[in-house]
């Protein structure tokens, strides 16, 4: 299967205050679900181009969290977290995703949101993601901030990672 057989969607609804992607991938569950809770990994794709993340700080478990970094290749450095709120191995994980400073501290002046993410089986690997915020303003936000393009991008770094370990 290629690349371009694969489904991506993104719809944005203002009337939900919510962002559903649904995204297929040609590897299998177990891999692409490592993709989404080692640090190691994630650190391989988890920014869109051109900058790279780095993780400060993982504990993958319900009530922890991930803390991250993308930078710019000018040095430029924006921090994420994301609290780890359910897992269900291979199944399913939901998080709150907000913005923060290096310590880790979540900045209360961006949108914060609740990111569902479900993982399933098939002839490929289907990851549908739901991401709830508390108003449209904050979505627009997100939105006038370039998320559908970032996201587009990040998941073909994704794409790109799945192929080289599913080589291997």
């Amino acid at each position: 299967m290629t690349k371009t057989d694969l489904r991506y969607t993104f719809a944005a609804d203002m009337q939900t205050n919510q962002i559903r992607m649904v995204r297929e991938f040609a590897a299998p569950r177990s891999t692409v679900w490592a993709c989404y809770s080692r640090p190691e990994l994630l650190d391989r794709w988890f920014a869109p181009e051109p900058l790279t993340a780095k993780t400060a700080h993982m504990d993958f478990r319900e009530g922890g969290h991930w803390h991250f970094s993308m930078t710019m290749p000018e040095g430029d450095t924006y921090w994420s977290r994301f609290d780890y709120q359910t897992i269900t191995p291979e199944s399913r994980i939901i998080t709150l995703d907000g913005f923060s400073d290096p310590e880790g501290g979540v900045n209360p002046d961006m949108p914060r949101s609740t990111v569902d993410m479900q993982f399933e089986d098939g002839e490929v690997t289907t990851v549908t993601t739901v991401t709830q915020y508390a108003s449209a303003e904050d979505l627009q936000a997100v939105i006038d901030m370039g998320m559908e393009a970032g996201i587009g991008s990040t998941l073909d770094r994704l794409d790109a990672l799945l192929a080289d370990l599913t080589s291997k």
